[in-house]
């Protein structure tokens, strides 16, 4: 939420940067993210009318400060229900989202622990809410046999 356009934004090229570096705010832990062409180009669109050096990526607009978690969760919310979403969706609903998603698409959990900071893939497991019908899909689709 405390991102700034220097973040993301070159402006001496006048291009969207290809990945950002944020520090972890529980753990203190840096992590580079890289942009993939799509988000790219969003934040390109994005940065056409809203790009202004020293300024939060987004912004309270009553304060021009960063938005507070509250406001976030209120965007989230607000948009989850004109999509008409059945499940209360959060904040965290969509880290985990991305989480599953990427689990459900083949990347391994290790790798997703690493990405969230977990410190045991007992959390990771968790968190992607990992099931017996999922369990068992991976036993039913061994070909043990010939």
């Amino acid at each position: 939420m405390k991102l700034t356009w220097e973040d993301v934004y070159d402006f001496e090229q006048n291009r969207v940067r290809d990945a950002i570096t944020i520090t972890e705010k529980k753990t203190r832990k840096t992590k580079t993210i890289k942009f993939g062409n799509k988000i790219i180009k969003a934040l390109g669109h994005y940065a056409k009318k809203n790009a202004k050096s020293g300024c939060f990526l987004i912004e309270n607009n009553r304060t021009s400060k960063a938005i507070s978690r509250i406001q976030a969760y209120r965007i989230i919310r607000k948009a989850a229900e004109k999509l008409k979403f059945a499940l209360k969706v959060s904040c965290h609903s969509l880290r985990k989202t991305f989480g599953y998603h990427a689990w459900k698409t083949g990347t391994s959990p290790v790798l997703i622990m690493k990405i969230f900071n977990h410190n045991s893939l007992a959390v990771t497991e968790r968190y992607l809410g990992i099931t017996q019908d999922d369990m068992d899909i991976v036993y039913l689709s061994m070909k043990l046999v010939a």
